[in-house]
């Protein structure tokens, strides 16, 4: 219910949380962590909300897994999103799904589920994803980042300067986002940061809890 409640705000209106946590079960993997154990971890620290991306395992694994971070997420002010499949999403019960330009349309996602999100690397596709019924949009990369192959060019800056302009929406920047740029990326209008790798290093608690610090300064309003 804390899950439904948080969402239906979000759609509402209340501000977006500044810090976008991504589970990369390929991250996760290399670096010998336990996808469950990382998301309590991030769930007792305070992030407000986490993506589950898993390009690796099968759709029977993924749809596991998902219900299984649901329930761990489940009464906290944690909201769960589920990466690519709007399918999936509703199998595992998951109210949210985060889909890319080559995913399923948002007209069909939403048969599937209620919250939508939407990977976006342009103008044009910025536009059209404020057009949309899409909860959020996502821009990226900011930077270069070693997460992903075969990226879009790089946005810079710049790029999220200028996709401010473009939409109202909550604007979640993504791609190489690390605790020294963080409140940049922020200060150019991005709503929110999205980071992987960065989150995935030390003590898992205290770099969860230096990036909630970080990106809630004042310099990175």
């Amino acid at each position: 219910m804390a899950e439904q409640t948080g969402w239906i705000n979000l759609a509402q209106g209340r501000t977006f949380p500044r810090l976008y946590a991504i589970l990369d079960m390929n991250t996760i993997e290399r670096r010998g962590l336990d996808l469950f154990e990382v998301a309590r971890i991030w769930r007792d620290a305070g992030v407000e909300i986490v993506q589950y991306r898993d390009k690796i395992s099968s759709s029977l694994v993924v749809v596991s897994n998902a219900a299984r971070l649901r329930h761990i997420f489940s009464g906290s002010d944690t909201l769960f999103i589920l990466n690519d499949s709007p399918a999936m999403a509703r199998d595992a019960g998951v109210q949210a799904v985060h889909i890319g330009q080559t995913d399923s349309s948002i007209e069909i996602a939403r048969k599937a589920v209620s919250y939508i999100g939407i990977s976006t690397h342009n103008e044009r596709e910025v536009i059209a994803a404020d057009q949309s019924e899409a909860l959020y949009v996502a821009l990226g990369p900011v930077f270069g980042t070693p997460t992903k192959r075969d990226t879009a060019p790089v946005v810079g800056l710049e790029g999220i300067r200028h996709a401010r302009q473009l939409t109202t929406k909550p604007l979640v920047a993504i791609g190489g986002i690390t605790l020294a740029n963080a409140p940049d990326v922020l200060a150019a209008g991005a709503d929110s940061v999205a980071v992987i790798s960065a989150l995935l290093e030390g003590d898992l608690d205290r770099r969860a809890k230096e990036f909630l610090r970080t990106v809630s300064l004042p310099s990175a309003a």
